[in-house]
């Protein structure tokens, strides 16, 4: 069941979003499903945030519903799921990885039901693993369906589950009617994230003034290596004329 978003999540950090879904499962576990347009830096700790204003949600949910029942066992687990269409460089670490699966564990081995899990899914790395492959499992066929707009991917896709036959017609109607398609989005995710967009070219003005440092210490070892060898050549000029003063006296 899909939930409204009505999160505590400041709605500036949206608009990099192509969507961003609250849905309840079937045992009463909430998932966010997030698709990130640009991975604009490793989402570990802003994960961690978005997944700890949803873990109060369902803890206000279900003690609303509990009252004097209510028991800390009724919450359930929460996910953060993120799909990243272009993803940043820690996940190409794993060239052939494209499910990142993180959860809160002991290191002594002790099992405790911690609620908050997180997956990560690079679907830009999901594309080139599969390259001329055939679809080989239900995973791999969604994140197909999410990925691919070319059309042998797509009839190679319904041909393996004819399933998703009806939704890429419903994707096709929806298409046509660009009403709908505008009401799947709420005004935050028309403006571009002043915030997201400013961190980003923070980040790359100063790799770029990283770099300038870089080639301008490299400029000047090179203009010291010239003048050091300029005076080599003088030097070794010098020499030669001394040896050939030398000879010329013991030749007299």
């Amino acid at each position: 069941m899909v939930l409204p978003n009505d999160s505590t999540r400041l709605a500036d950090e949206c608009s990099l979003l192509v969507t961003d879904l609250v849905v309840e499962l079937k045992d009463g576990s909430l998932a966010n499903v997030e698709v990130q347009k640009i991975g604009y830096m490793f989402p570990g700790q802003r994960s961690a945030c978005y997944s700890s204003d949803m873990l109060l949600r369902q803890y206000k949910r279900v003690r609303s519903k509990r009252r004097k029942k209510f028991s800390y066992r009724d919450v359930k687990p929460v996910y953060t799921i993120v799909l990243f269409e272009t993803s940043t460089k820690e996940f190409h670490e794993f060239p052939d990885v494209y499910v990142h699966r993180f959860g809160q564990k002991s290191d002594t081995g002790l099992k405790a039901e911690l609620l908050q899990k997180y997956i990560f899914i690079p679907i830009d790395i999901f594309k080139k693993t599969q390259q001329n492959k055939d679809v080989t499992g239900k995973l791999d066929a969604w994140l197909l369906f999410l990925s691919t707009d070319e059309p042998e991917e797509i009839i190679k896709l319904i041909k393996a589950y004819p399933e998703f036959k009806p939704m890429y017609q419903q994707a096709y109607e929806i298409c046509r009617n660009m009403e709908v398609v505008m009401g799947f989005f709420s005004e935050e995710l028309r403006e571009m994230d002043r915030n997201t967009v400013q961190l980003m070219i923070d980040e790359m003005q100063e790799e770029l003034d990283r770099k300038r440092g870089e080639l301008e210490k490299t400029s000047e070892e090179l203009a010291r290596n010239k003048e050091e060898l300029t005076q080599s050549k003088e030097e070794l000029k010098r020499a030669l004329f001394r040896i050939a003063q030398l000879e010329k006296e013991q030749r007299a």
